[in-house]
């Protein structure tokens, strides 16, 4: 599975992670009105949630040693090492219907995910 994942990632790396345009337009929405003009979007996976693996999403403004550099839909992601692993392939959407409002990862490597979709498992 490591081996395929990588073979992905270095065939298309800009398409590891795909941002809908709703996730899109909602993330250049806050990336616009941020007050310290952060210029990056931090994408991560780490331990914890009821399904042992989590989510993590937030604003950044320098790339580190260990970070990816991927751009999808004019969205510039960062996503550190440990974590592009478990993201190869997921889409990022943004939801604000009835059944709640926020961002949504849809990660085809998940074997099971929890009822709030903020963690899973593989």
């Amino acid at each position: 599975m490591i081996f395929v994942a990588l073979q992905r990632f270095r065939l298309n790396k800009n398409k590891m992670i795909n941002i809908s345009d709703s996730a899109r337009d909602r993330l250049l929405h806050l990336l616009d009105n941020d007050t310290a003009k952060k210029q990056f979007v931090r994408v991560g996976v780490e331990s914890g949630g009821c399904s042992g693996l989590s989510y993590k999403l937030d604003f950044d403004n320098a790339k580190n040693e260990e970070d990816e550099l991927i751009e999808d839909n004019k969205i510039k992601l960062l996503i550190n090492k440990k974590s592009f692993l478990y993201l190869v392939g997921t889409t990022l959407e943004f939801s604000d219907g009835l059944n709640g409002k926020g961002f949504v990862f849809n990660n085809p490597n998940a074997s099971r995910t929890c009822g709030c979709g903020e963690s899973f498992s593989l």
